[in-house]
């Protein structure tokens, strides 16, 4: 019988064979996209040798980013790193690095940052994201918990290092986000995230990841009232760091 292809075809075995290609294709496509961002690999022995694999690499797509941001390429040329203040701790590829200055305000290990793009998060109707209880006049502390506003910040030694100036909220996620504070030490403007801050009962701060003295060289604010991405990414990582950098008895071993 015409089209009767049943009688001397297996379709189910036939169907089992088109869903493995198209599995293996899937899987195939997905890997390929994976590498719209980190590739080509850098090479540890500083040879300039460009390291893809297989599959090689997709073509060129532009995204286009809202609220006017410039277009991203991916695959693309990355922005210039800097300079990474360390040095191996061994001769041999693959050691591990140490930091030559001070590895907060160098970035190095886990202080180290992103080169973010530097403009704020925005909401969906364009405004800044993560602004002060000062210009997010709609935001207060419940009255419940314990407002930190003027009173003290301590770091892991319990010395008094900062007070706290005001609260910076979230507008499309509503919360706090960080604690914005004037330093003891130099009067410098900073900001400690929300969430490396222990606020007490008496409204008091407490920093785990950081001596009083650390407070000094912490990253600022181009603009007062908004915070960019790779201001944020800065903050995170210079307080964050301290988990392993803040005394010098936190970067030996355990045992």
């Amino acid at each position: 019988m015409i089209g009767d292809i049943t009688g001397y075809m297996d379709v189910a075995q036939m169907t089992l064979y088109a869903f493995w290609l198209f599995f293996f294709l899937l899987v195939l496509y997905l890997h390929r996209e994976n590498k719209r961002e980190g590739y080509p690999l850098e090479t540890d022995d500083f040879r300039n040798v460009t390291v893809v694999g297989f599959p090689g690499l997709p073509d060129p797509h532009t995204y286009e980013m809202l609220h006017g941001a410039d277009d991203v390429v991916r695959p693309g040329k990355d922005p210039a790193e800097r300079e990474v203040k360390a040095k191996r701790l061994t001769p041999y590829y693959g050691a591990p690095f140490y930091p030559t200055g001070d590895p907060l305000v160098d970035g190095v290990g886990p202080a180290a940052w992103a080169n973010r793009p530097d403009f704020p998060d925005l909401t969906f109707e364009g405004e800044p994201k993560i602004v002060p209880m000062r210009i997010a006049t709609d935001f207060k502390v419940a009255h419940q918990d314990p407002d930190p506003r003027g009173k003290d910040v301590v770091g892991l030694d319990n010395e008094v290092a900062a007070t706290v100036t005001d609260i910076w909220v979230d507008r499309s996620e509503p919360q706090v986000r960080y604690l914005e504070i004037e330093v003891k030490e130099n009067g410098k403007r900073a900001m400690i995230p929300i969430t490396l801050s222990r606020v007490r009962g008496d409204g008091t701060v407490k920093v785990h990841c950081l001596r009083a003295s650390q407070f000094a060289n912490m990253p600022t604010l181009a603009n007062p009232d908004q915070i960019t991405l790779q201001e944020e990414d800065r903050v995170c990582a210079y307080v964050g760091g301290g988990t392993l950098y803040g005394t010098r008895e936190r970067t030996e071993p355990l045992l």
